[in-house]
């Protein structure tokens, strides 16, 4: 038999449950699209709405216009706060200028924001367990004077760190980090600071948890764990780092132009997830192409199913 003759190699897709896009996603996508149909094309956001690039190019198709500071957009035009929160100087500079701003921050990073304030407010010494740079770090950060919050990425910062009073500190952290990880640091903190106040609820936010969970259990039966996400995504990248600790080959891919066919060599069992801000879309393409090369058998992995939802703000609800 020759080699065109031969039957697709078989391959076992395991599909995660839950994957894709949160609620506080799901809620920032359509308050642009809500945006621009109530106020017409161009609407300005600030930063990318969502870390990926495919819904930032959608939506840049239908008039929104993305920026990375307010003084890249006129006046007149609405302007949207990305999902991942933004400093207080943020909206007061909008204000200060009569901007029609919208504010797409996910609500469980505002409850992060809550927190720090109410912490503040006691006189706390606060810790953010986070990552540098990263826009929701930065809006964090921003919701308190310069100084008033400590930046903790590793377990070995959080052995180094040495507040005024260790015992009136607090803790809050980023939503969108490695579960593991983050306990390694919160145990490190609790045992050198046994009176620091830890957030009323998990700060990690819950689609991060489901995901990381369904990874975890689909990670020890996959030889390769493909991750849709962009490589600035939080999340995505989180979840690429639990699928190798749960023993799978795990590569985050932009999309499915971006699967290496070479890294399937061997694998009979592939599992598939997406980040929080990936559309579904790019999960169909990438079983797609996997159709076109493998004999491909999908099995769902049980979950339950997801009900959080977010409303929309005033001005665009109804």
């Amino acid at each position: 038999m020759s080699d065109d003759l031969r039957p697709p190699p078989k391959l076992t897709v395991l599909l995660a449950n839950p994957r894709g896009f949160c609620a506080g996603v799901d809620r920032a996508i359509q308050i642009v699209e809500r945006a621009i149909e109530k106020y017409g094309a161009p609407v300005y956001v600030r930063h990318e709405i969502v870390h990926n690039r495919h819904v930032v190019e959608r939506l840049r198709a239908l008039g929104a216009v993305f920026v990375e500071e307010l003084d890249e957009a006129p006046d007149d035009r609405p302007m949207i706060f990305s999902a991942h929160g933004v400093p207080k100087s943020v909206p007061a500079a909008a204000k200060a200028r009569n901007m029609l701003y919208l504010d797409a921050t996910c609500p469980l990073v505002s409850k992060v924001h809550v927190e720090a304030q109410r912490h503040y407010d006691a006189s706390r010494e606060i810790v953010l367990i986070g990552h540098a740079g990263h826009p929701e770090v930065v809006g964090t950060l921003g919701q308190l004077p310069d100084g008033a919050v400590t930046l903790i990425e590793t377990v070995a910062d959080a052995e180094a760190f040495a507040p005024r009073d260790p015992a009136n500190i607090a803790f809050v952290t980023q939503t969108t980090l490695s579960v593991d990880d983050t306990a390694e640091i919160v145990a490190t903190l609790r045992a050198r600071f046994p009176a620091i106040a830890a957030p009323h609820k998990e700060d990690i936010c819950y689609a991060t948890t489901n995901r990381q969970e369904a990874v975890k259990a689909m990670g020890a039966k996959s030889d390769v764990l493909l991750v849709l996400g962009s490589a600035n995504s939080s999340n995505s990248v989180r979840l690429a780092e639990v699928g190798r600790r749960a023993g799978a080959r795990a590569y985050l891919i932009e999309d499915a132009d971006a699967l290496d066919l070479a890294w399937m060599d061997g694998a009979r069992v592939v599992g598939v997830t997406a980040g929080a801000s990936a559309p579904e879309v790019l999960v169909h393409g990438l079983l797609d192409r996997l159709r076109g090369n493998f004999d491909v058998t999908v099995e769902e992995t049980a979950a339950e199913p997801e009900t959080v939802s977010f409303k929309l703000p005033r001005a665009l609800a109804g």
